[in-house]
């Protein structure tokens, strides 16, 4: 949830002067935190990307759409009938999604990178590859991806405005209702993917399943569930049950769907959701399962958790490549499997009788599926930047079971790392948590790290800078968040027995002024966050370009052990938008 601190956004368009008229922002002067208001703006000749990206904000939920989205939830039929009815008015329809070749992929932990993996094998083929996830880390067009690179601003502007302009000029006859901001985005990426005629289309849900605005697709080629937790519980449920239930939602009748090992309650749910629906449901084997011929599958994605998504997607891939099955194309004519009509009962058969659950078969990898898992990247999930003496470990795990797959991930990489450095070694733990996520429970799991910092800011990327639409969120006040990263140290050291403390210390000059102890430190954004731990020792963050609000000497004080250190390792995690946000200032390719 990105907040860019900064006066009123400033732009010479005729679309930027009608915003300002309407007191409208897109940033947040200094710490005050405002409503702002769903009114939607007409589309204007010579539109840019930033203009569609500060009129695509105004769609996010706030206070005055609050009480529909209750009600929706309340009666979540009613999520269905109003996206087709903003799909319908877009100028879609559910029968054009049909052509898609959809591979929908739902679960709680994992299905971005399980997607990531299945659209890496998919276009090593040489397919023409759509996908669509979420959230997106920097910019708003990486959830929407051709050919694995987000979509050029000078494609996401055309289509933009192609699929608000039909919907603003039909919203007086629907009650001027407007579609909010995933759903917004979702009708785009399905205009795009059909505009730029892509072969396929991998669909990552965006919360649950069966009330989540991409279940719309009603014809998928494969469906997938990742691994099961509990998260997004006034939305999903509370248990792991009624969290299946609405996973599973995404079964279609005779459209084959895996899914990994999972927790046994939750599989009796799955198992009985496919039956219901008469999907046939398999469960994918091990990876060390399949035997290639290069030995051992390497993969893409670092951690241990990351190779039953990797068998799920070979499982998906394997699926939609059955199905394509073009003669004579060399992709398909590698794989084990045949074609659709063949006897070998290797392959999943498409009838649900006595099929619920049973474990699917592995089979051989064609060296295109291996090369496809080695070459797939997924930033901002266990991934690691080295900058000189400051190496950067980002993973966004924001549930109790990611954050445990992120622990193990962290301590094994590090410890690599710190057995080549040349010297002493500072660790740090940069964290935000958001939402209904229990963090107090997620930093428990932390402790064991061994950090010599503990360092909480909210997700807003910096103090002082230029807006940046993308990353804004208007549904969170500053004060909240400012908040909640408070509770987060005041659990931090609870759970190192350092109780409550007392005295304060302005930690930053006209900034915040709670309690401190030498081991933990909050500040007021990404950036100032980040400078103060890395000490001017990555020049990235020593740019003129990059200041921020002044950090007081005796608070540069506390940081004596970095300076020492000779190398400085930070886990950046609890939440995708803070990796997005450390992005942002790490790779200024991303932000262009």
């Amino acid at each position: 949830m990105m907040v860019c601190m900064s006066s009123v956004w400033r732009r010479g368009s005729v679309f930027a002067a009608r915003l300002r008229t309407q007191d409208w922002a897109c940033g947040l002067a200094g710490f005050s935190h405002r409503f702002y208001s769903t009114k939607t703006a007409p589309q204007i000749p010579g539109m840019e990307y930033q203009d569609a990206i500060c009129t695509l904000n105004t769609l996010q939920t706030n206070a005055s759409a609050l009480e529909q989205v209750r009600r929706e939830r309340s009666h979540p039929q009613l999520q269905m009938q109003a996206m087709r009815g903003f799909l319908e008015r877009a100028g879609l329809t559910v029968e054009q999604l049909d052509h898609l070749n959809i591979i929908h992929v739902t679960g709680t932990k994992g299905k971005g990178s399980t997607c990531a993996f299945t659209e890496q094998i998919l276009r090593s083929y040489g397919f023409r590859t759509g996908f669509y996830s979420s959230p997106h880390l920097v910019q708003v067009r990486e959830r929407i991806r051709i050919n694995g690179q987000p979509i050029v601003k000078e494609l996401f502007t055309k289509y933009f405005w192609q699929v608000y302009g039909r919907l603003d000029e039909t919203k007086d006859a629907h009650g001027g209702t407007m579609p909010a901001y995933f759903r917004f985005l979702t009708i785009l990426a399905f205009h795009a993917f059909l505009q730029e005629k892509v072969d396929l289309a991998v669909i990552e849900v965006g919360i649950g399943g069966a009330y989540d605005c991409t279940n719309i697709i009603r014809r998928p080629w494969v469906c997938g569930i990742s691994s099961l937790g509990i998260d997004h519980t006034q939305i999903l449920g509370d248990t792991i049950e009624k969290i299946a239930w609405q996973k599973g939602g995404i079964f279609k009748p005779g459209v084959a769907a895996f899914t990994v090992k999972q927790p046994e309650d939750a599989m009796v749910v799955l198992r009985s959701r496919a039956e219901e629906t008469r999907c046939p449901l398999w469960v994918c084997p091990e990876l060390e399962d399949y035997q290639a011929d290069c030995g051992p599958l390497r993969l893409g994605l670092a951690g241990q958790h990351q190779r039953s998504n990797a068998s799920l997607a070979l499982q998906l891939t394997r699926t939609w490549l059955q199905k394509r099955c073009l003669p004579g194309l060399e992709a398909v004519s590698r794989l084990t499997a045949p074609c659709p009509g063949s006897t070998d009962q290797s392959f999943p058969s498409t009838g649900v009788e006595n099929t619920a659950g049973r474990q699917v078969a592995s089979f051989k990898p064609s060296p295109t599926m291996v090369t496809g898992l080695a070459d797939t990247e997924w930033p901002g999930r266990s991934q690691t930047l080295k900058h000189g003496a400051v190496t950067y470990f980002l993973d966004g795990a924001h549930t109790m079971r990611s954050m445990q797959a992120c622990v193990h991930w962290f301590r094994d990489t590090a410890a690599q790392h710190e057995r080549s450095a040349s010297g002493p070694v500072a660790r740090v733990l940069l964290f935000n948590a958001t939402g209904e996520r229990d963090s107090a429970a997620m930093l428990k799991l932390l402790v064991p790290c061994d950090f010599d910092f503990a360092v909480f800011c909210p997700n807003i990327t910096e103090a002082v800078a230029s807006c940046n639409a993308d990353q804004q969120n208007f549904n969170v006040s500053v004060e909240n968040m400012l908040t909640r990263c408070l509770d987060n140290e005041r659990s931090w050291h609870l759970h190192h027995g350092a109780g409550n403390t007392k005295g304060t210390q302005r930690l930053i000059e006209d900034g915040l002024d709670p309690e401190r102890k030498a081991d933990t430190l909050v500040f007021p954004c990404i950036l100032s966050a980040l400078q103060w731990i890395t000490q001017g020792r990555d020049l990235v963050l020593a740019d003129p370009a990059e200041r921020d609000l002044p950090v007081k000497p005796s608070v540069m004080a506390k940081a004596a052990p970095l300076c020492d250190a000779a190398e400085i390792h930070i886990l950046i995690t609890g939440s995708l938008h803070l990796v997005g946000g450390v992005l942002k200032h790490l790779d200024m390719a991303s932000s262009k």
